[in-house]
């Protein structure tokens, strides 16, 4: 604890005074911890001064682009980030999924509340878990806008086969999907709604707990051999 102490103070003489404690070790979890199964109950909160559809998602957008450089690892704050949306849209199984994925522990079964397996503890405030009692109803034309206008799908013959298990709603589809190694995966995202017919849709891909984006190429991915790829299809409502 001495260490620990005197490597904290240290810091501060540096200029490098941390906010938050990091994790260097896994002291900050509970022995014996348990790890429930994500619950489906999401925080009911009200909001200080009711805020727009579009407020609150700068203010969750600002939540998980600092929150890495805190405390934690990016990928588990990524891997959160991804549970915590498809928990909002209705999708425990698929939020589930993430968190085993990531090796993400709930003593509580809530997301509020979490460690990843070095013992480091997550806090999540409900704003990033849902939406508050006095929210503003805007349309938000942005906010549906989807990548399709903006990338043009790559033709390539496929050199690889993955697996993939769609959500659709309650629907679980398993499929394997033909793709070429230097494809985006925004070209498997469009490939996928013109194959489903669900072109206003948001998709989201999970490999391993992780968010890939769009610029990802399947090659850079490294989905391991083998492994179901998860991707969560939300339609966009009009």
């Amino acid at each position: 604890y001495n260490e620990y102490k005197s490597y904290l103070s240290i810091s501060c003489l540096m200029g490098n005074c941390l906010l938050r404690e990091r994790c260097p070790s896994s002291r900050n979890q509970p022995q014996q911890a348990k790890n429930l199964p994500v619950k489906s109950e999401l925080p009911v909160w009200t909001a200080e001064r009711s805020i727009t559809t579009d407020q609150l998602f700068k203010k969750r957008a600002e939540f998980w682009d600092t929150s890495p450089a805190y405390e934690g690892r990016k990928e588990i704050w990524d891997a959160l980030k991804a549970a915590a949306e498809a928990l909002e849209e209705g999708n425990r199984d698929l939020a589930q999924a993430i968190l085993d994925g990531a090796s993400i522990t709930l003593p509580t079964g809530y997301l509020s509340d979490c460690y990843d397996e070095l013992g480091c503890r997550y806090v999540l405030p409900p704003y990033v878990l849902s939406k508050p009692l006095n929210i503003i109803s805007k349309s938000d034309q942005q906010s549906k806008t989807t990548d399709t206008a903006k990338n043009t799908t790559v033709s390539m013959a496929p050199d690889m086969t993955i697996k993939v298990r769609l959500s659709i709603g309650d629907k679980i589809i398993d499929e394997k999907l033909q793709v070429n190694s230097l494809e985006r995966i925004a070209d498997v995202k469009q490939r996928i709604r013109q194959m489903h017919n669900v072109e206003n849709s948001k998709i989201r891909i999970i490999c391993c707990g992780k968010l890939l984006s769009d610029k990802t190429s399947i090659k850079d991915a490294k989905i391991p051999k083998s492994f179901v790829v998860q991707v969560s299809i939300t339609p966009l409502i009009d």
